[in-house]
């Protein structure tokens, strides 16, 4: 996956949106206002950051080199994930955990309200 495959698999999502909240060259996608995935425009080798459950953010470092605590994020909740080895159906689920997650994070109402709640 390259960085234009990985925007708009975020960006396919509900309710999600992009910015630039920091620089020019760093990506946030949030749902909802909430962020799920921060990446660099220009990151060699290309990285993003996603939440992931805490026990769950464990395993994948221990399975995969390529999965280390999220840079400049919280380390028990988010995994920094260098992309460019994954299968995108791998990196596409990681991505569709950190949104459930976040969304999860809303209220029932606001889920309700969002469409994001059966």
């Amino acid at each position: 996956m390259n960085i234009e495959s990985l925007r708009d698999y975020c960006l396919s999502k509900l309710y999600v949106s992009e910015s630039l909240p920091f620089d020019d060259k760093t990506l946030v996608f949030k749902v909802a206002e909430k962020v799920f995935a921060i990446t660099g425009l220009e990151d060699i080798p290309a990285r993003v950051n996603l939440k992931c459950d805490p026990e769950r953010a464990l395993e994948l470092r221990e399975m995969y080199p390529d999965i280390v605590p999220g840079y400049h994020m919280n380390k028990k909740h988010w995994n920094t994930v260098y992309y460019n080895n994954f299968p995108d159906a791998m990196l596409q689920g990681l991505i569709d955990d950190s949104y459930k997650l976040v969304v999860s994070s809303f209220t029932k109402k606001k889920q309700k309200e969002l469409g994001l709640h059966s």
